[in-house]
């Protein structure tokens, strides 16, 4: 089992249940942002930034068992259910790996719509920019998604919470 591997496998320990897939992007891109080491690597997609490494890791954890993903049919679409198994916390028990605290982050992002989590990841994709160049950028990659000033304010205040000062 790789390293990367198990430290999906401690996110997932530590969040108990992800619902959609585009979130379970959105909130190790976030986590990886504030300085937890995951290794994935993102680039720009249509929902913000996406990590097919990511989709492949979780695609294995569940075809070991470590993980499982369940289908639930909405009205339009199929919503994604992650957790961790017994088999995977069973192995996570015999893995010895140094990992931040993730439960605080994950729970208050679990607090969050997907829509504000796209937001923030996006936000955090140009974090090289002052902040209105990021503003800026926000209504020119996501004009469908029309982000208010109030929401972007409510994803910088988010980001400065959730992110540990290095």
């Amino acid at each position: 089992m790789l390293t990367n591997h198990a430290k999906l496998m401690q996110f997932f320990a530590a969040a108990n249940e992800v619902s959609g897939r585009k979130r379970l992007q959105k909130m190790i891109y976030i986590l990886q942002k504030c300085h937890v080491p995951f290794e994935e690597k993102y680039q720009f997609h249509f929902y913000g930034p996406y990590s097919e490494e990511l989709s492949l890791r979780i695609e294995e954890l569940c075809n070991l068992g470590f993980i499982s993903e369940e289908k639930e049919s909405k009205s339009n679409y199929i919503q994604y259910h992650y957790q961790i198994t017994d088999d995977g916390n069973e192995f996570l028990n015999q893995f010895q790996m140094e990992m931040p605290d993730m439960t605080a982050p994950i729970a208050h992002m679990k607090t969050k719509s997907s829509r504000f989590l796209e937001l923030v990841a996006t936000m955090l994709y140009f974090e090289g920019l002052p902040r209105e160049g990021i503003e800026k950028k926000i209504h020119t990659v996501k004009p469908k998604q029309k982000y208010t000033d109030a929401e972007i304010d409510e994803a910088f205040q988010f980001i400065n919470l959730n992110r540990p000062v290095q």
